[in-house]
C-alpha cells in the first residue's frame, strides 16, 4: 500500500486550523474537526499554495500573545 500523502497524481486539499497552521490532506479523506479547506488541486499546486501562504510558523495564539505584550 502506498502513502496517500505522497501520490503525485492524487487530488489534495489544503486545510487550515484556528492557529493558522496548514495541512496537506488527501481529497478522498474526511476533513478532521477543527480544520477548514482553503484550497484544492493536485499535490504540487497544494504544496505551492502552502509555501506561499504559510509564512508564520508560530501558532496564531502565540503571535497574538507576543503582540499584546510588546
Amino acid at each position: 500500500m502506498t502513502n496517500p500523502f505522497e501520490n503525485p497524481e492524487a487530488e489534495y486539499l489544503v486545510l487550515i486550523n484556528e492557529e493558522k497552521q496548514y495541512s496537506l490532506w488527501p481529497k478522498f479523506a474526511e476533513v478532521p474537526a477543527g480544520w477548514t479547506t482553503v484550497h484544492s488541486d493536485d499535490r504540487a499546486s497544494c504544496i505551492e499554495y502552502i509555501n506561499s501562504n504559510w509564512t508564520e510558523m508560530r501558532p496564531h495564539s502565540l503571535v497574538q500573545q507576543m503582540n499584546a505584550t510588546a
